[in-house]
């Protein structure tokens, strides 16, 4: 094997020219390249990873019109044959499979392992266990599961046999979830009891009790007893038991063999209006941008020298998250992959920062990734990393979710640079759900630039462009990708004539990807994300749409009227108020807000807990009565407001004066 320290993509270019005659003086050639030519590149990721397939395709791309392109027709592929064949080789090297701890487990010994055969073993027994129960491919399985082991055994074993699977985390309340899982009608549901976050148990057994009775599709129930509440639920089988078979069976089970475009996951992104999308992504789009992402840009390989403890690739997400979709591509190389589950923060009264740099610590994690708000958490805790254990192995550092401010990194870069007297390198990325991978991200090789991603990724024909459609250099424009890339959505489950489809990408420039995100492309290559384009709620990089939050809150009946808009924004901490109307003689005192809280921690999540309540006599409003959403966020993050809102357009223009006179108090 090549030596370690060589950048996989650099070991990828060599490859290139060796193998395809094809030579770039510098990165900007080859990202060209790889926008220009997809049948060549894309054919290229195929060859460079010796992926496999029974029988051949007769195309790489056999229709690029987004939406709708046609991927490697003819191919066969399984996410789980892709992860399975690396058994042996990973197993003879001494690596496992899986490094996990939680919150109650860090302090009391070793990790707890799981080794490539017994992962294998398990997937097969509860393949077959699924199976016996008659899920066929297609069939949907809905989990909601912790940040486990048993979490990605039960995603592997559902996906080999063809069906498709979709999670949710159980800190998610009963009417979030159903928001989801109803719209997919699964006929399996695989739930924990409850879970253990922030030094507290947390017993779930009547939000599953809540959530099986509202899913009459389901047939069969399958419970992970986290707390050992288990007998509270009606289930028909423990996850212990279906995991635990092993006999000529399970030794013999091959992954099925699955048309390239077969549905893997439903996951689930909200936009301003309606229930959450449901997007549909299909093998092995998915396997080959989260092999390009992994290896190429976030530089995460795999050796199998004896004795070696090998990379150990880590990045912090609950299972609501897409980047737990990413954690697990570790696999799909050949990496030991580190969990953890819990709070970020340990279980302690006051937040412990410490305790993820200690979980890294303890596994020798080589890849340690965590959304921006954890790193800035940790700058403002004054955190002195040498009080958390060896991180001498940590050579990378990777951040998602919401922009990285400038001085954030450079409190992680002076914290190596005097620990270990080297430099470390941030791998910066941003992506999202809708494509289950990421469109900017990290280059070993480049420039690094704090405040600043270092490349569009390759294969992503990403560009900034102005109010006239234009692509800009150096100025603030719309993130779209021009032309399709393999994890784009096969589609959204249930939507018919792909409406949802279309209307969430597609309307403002038909058959051009528009992201959502505000991005500067710099004259060096660098990007910057400068927040959400849209009124989406993106809180510590979980997406939510606002519907989601007005039902819940409004469904108090002190509660006539809201507006909440998330105000993230570069360099500055995200901020997320709510506006409410209340009923007349109504007023807002703690104890409705501690109301209004604990209904969005009830249906939601706490992490949609707003920072702040306002009581305002109106909503602005269209003449159609839309919630103006958009045009506010944009007042308060500081733009005219003539330049962003129509008065003549409005139902209720009067009502500005206020919104505007608490903008300028937030910029005093």
């Amino acid at each position: 094997m090549s030596a370690p320290h060589l950048p996989q993509i650099r070991r990828y270019q060599d490859w290139l020219r060796d193998q395809r005659q094809r030579h770039f003086e510098n990165y900007d050639a080859l990202w060209r390249w790889s926008v220009t030519e997809l049948d060549a590149f894309w054919q290229s990721i195929w060859d460079y990873f010796e992926l496999q397939s029974p029988t051949a395709h007769s195309a790489v791309l056999a229709d690029r019109h987004m939406p709708g392109a046609r991927w490697f027709p003819g191919a066969q592929f399984n996410y789980a044959h892709q992860v399975l064949r690396h058994v042996e080789a990973a197993h003879a090297a001494g690596q496992p499979a899986l490094l996990s701890h939680n919150e109650k487990s860090l302090d009391q010994g070793p990790a707890r392992e799981l080794s490539w055969p017994e992962l294998r073993r398990q997937v097969a027994s509860l393949a077959l266990h699924l199976q016996a129960q008659g899920v066929q491919p297609g069939d949907r399985v809905a989990a909601y599961l912790p940040n486990v082991p048993e979490t990605v055994v039960a995603f592997l074993a559902v996906v080999s046999i063809g069906g498709v699977w979709s999670l949710c985390a159980p800190d998610m309340g009963s009417h979030a979830v159903l928001d989801r899982f109803r719209q997919i009608e699964p006929k399996v549901l695989i739930a924990c009891d409850g879970v253990s976050y922030g030094g507290r148990d947390i017993d779930r057994s009547a939000v599953v009790a809540e959530i099986r009775a509202a899913l009459p599709s389901v047939r069969h129930v399958v419970v992970h007893a986290c707390l050992g509440t288990s007998d509270l639920i009606a289930h028909d089988a423990l996850l212990t038991w279906a995991t635990s078979r092993n006999d000529a069976q399970t030794a013999a089970f091959e992954p099925l063999w699955l048309p390239f475009d077969h549905p893997l996951w439903i996951v689930y992104s909200s936009g301003t209006t309606g229930l959450p999308k449901p997007i549909v992504h299909g093998h092995g789009g998915t396997v080959l941008v989260a092999l390009a992402l992994k290896t190429l840009h976030n530089d995460i390989g795999c050796s199998y020298e004896a004795n070696s403890l090998g990379e150990r690739f880590h990045w912090y997400s609950s299972t609501g998250w897409v980047m737990w979709n990413v954690q697990v591509s570790g696999l799909l190389g050949g990496t030991t992959c580190c969990l953890f589950d819990g709070s970020p923060g340990g279980g302690q009264a006051q937040p412990d920062w410490r305790t993820l740099w200690r979980f890294g610590a303890s596994t020798g994690v080589s890849f340690f990734g965590a959304g921006a708000a954890f790193y800035a958490n940790c700058l403002k805790a004054g955190l002195d990393l040498s009080s958390c254990g060896d991180l001498s192995r940590v050579r990378a550092l990777g951040s998602t979710g919401s922009p990285l401010a400038p001085e954030v990194q450079a409190w992680g870069t002076a914290q190596f640079q005097r620990l270990f007297g080297r430099d470390i390198w941030w791998c910066n990325i941003s992506g999202g759900t809708d494509f289950a991978g990421a469109f900017i991200g990290g280059h070993r090789e480049l420039a690094q630039v704090p405040g600043e991603m270092q490349c569009r990724l390759l294969g992503c024909a990403v560009q900034a462009w102005n109010e006239q459609g234009q692509p800009v250099i150096d100025e603030v424009g719309e993130l779209v990708c021009t032309q399709p890339i393999p994890s784009m959505p096969l589609y959204f489950w249930g939507d018919r004539g792909n409406s949802r489809y279309l209307s969430s990408y597609f309307d403002m420039y038909p058959g051009v990807w528009r992201h959502g995100d505000w991005l500067k492309i710099t004259a060096t290559g660098g990007c910057i994300i400068y927040g959400r384009s849209d009124a989406t709620i993106n809180r510590h990089g979980l997406r939510m749409g606002t519907s989601e939050l007005y039902s819940a809150v409004e469904a108090l009946p002190e509660v006539l009227d809201t507006l909440v808009v998330d105000l993230e924004y570069l360099g500055r901490e995200s901020y997320m108020p709510l506006f409410v109307v209340l009923r007349p003689g109504l007023a807002l005192d703690e104890a409705l807000k501690a109301r209004i809280n604990q209904a969005i921690r009830t249906a939601l999540s706490p992490r949609f807990v707003p920072n702040d309540i306002f009581q305002v006599a109106e909503v602005p409003r269209t003449l159609s009565g839309k919630k103006q959403e958009l045009p506010i966020k944009k007042l308060l993050l500081g733009q005219p407001i003539d330049k962003v809102v129509n008065r003549d357009a409005m139902a209720n223009p009067g009502c500005l004066d206020w919104y505007l006179d608490f903008a300028r108090k937030c910029y005093k």
